[in-house]
């Protein structure tokens, strides 16, 4: 993409991010197809080559951008943009869930 091109594209991420968030906060409605469409537009937008300066400003600015972000690449990254102490209490947690089901497990 030419830089003009990419100024575009941000734009254009940048709007469909600050949409989303409207939604989220209820600042706007949608129905939920309309919801769908809205996540998938965006993931598309998300999906392409960006500079990654412009792209963790957008999702620092946007959380529910962020959280979009974040699962498209959860299979490989993992609750990467998480902050540290929840990622850790999530883990901690599904921890103490598996050792409770592995004990449950062996007394059946």
């Amino acid at each position: 993409m030419s830089p003009s091109e990419v100024r575009s594209h941000m734009h254009k991420v940048e709007a469909l991010a600050d949409l989303l968030e409207c939604v989220e906060t209820g600042a706007a409605h949608a129905t939920a197809s309309g919801y769908r469409l809205l996540v998938q537009r965006l993931q598309v937008a998300l999906g392409k080559d960006l500079p990654a300066d412009s792209l963790l400003d957008i999702l620092d600015r946007y959380p529910a951008a962020g959280e979009v972000y974040e699962n498209m690449h959860y299979a490989h990254s993992g609750l990467f943009r998480a902050p540290l102490e929840r990622a850790v209490a999530s883990e901690l947690i599904a921890t103490h869930i598996l050792r409770d089901v592995a004990r449950a497990a062996r007394r059946a």
